[in-house]
């Protein structure tokens, strides 16, 4: 018996393969709708952000409790956006860092204030979408961080060269 692509661990994934899972699960098998997503965070962030899309979107495992994305119901799931450079994590508010300079708490509903300027983005990606959109920032090391010694994994969808 295979194993069907909504089973498999990211790591026996082609690039493809995690891409098409991130669609299906995270834009209901849109592409465009993907595409409309990423064109609005190029046009929204800082010149050379890199962003990338973590958590159960990627893996098709919550991180809780380890069940199957959108578990809880449709649009249930959130997308976890992380985004990867200087600028746009100077955007948090001093006291909004888990680490201090180099990675931020999550910006969404629970806390939309703690990055004023960008929340107005948040709240239109997640009307696009249709299901919550968090959003954080980091420093690139720490995306290595976590994703090889923790393994939290992560799919690049902006390179830093990308935006505007």
């Amino acid at each position: 018996m295979t194993v069907g692509a909504d089973e498999k661990k990211v790591g026996e994934m082609s690039d493809e393969e995690i891409l098409e899972r991130i669609i299906k699960l995270g834009f209901d098998g849109d592409r465009q709708l993907y595409e409309k997503f990423c064109d609005r965070l190029r046009e929204g962030l800082p010149k050379n952000t890199g962003v990338a899309l973590r958590g159960s979107v990627v893996t098709n495992e919550r991180y809780e409790d380890s069940r199957p994305f959108d578990a809880l119901g449709e649009n249930t799931s959130d997308l976890d956006v992380t985004l990867i450079g200087e600028e746009a994590r100077s955007m948090w508010r001093d006291d909004a860092y888990y680490i201090p300079a180099l990675h931020t708490k999550p910006l969404g509903d629970k806390d939309p204030d703690i990055a004023p300027a960008l929340n107005p983005l948040r709240v239109e990606l997640q009307e696009m979408v249709g299901r919550p959109v968090n959003i954080q920032a980091t420093a690139n090391f720490i995306m290595y961080i976590r994703d090889v010694l923790m393994n939290q994994p992560f799919y690049m969808i902006i390179e830093p060269e990308e935006t505007a």
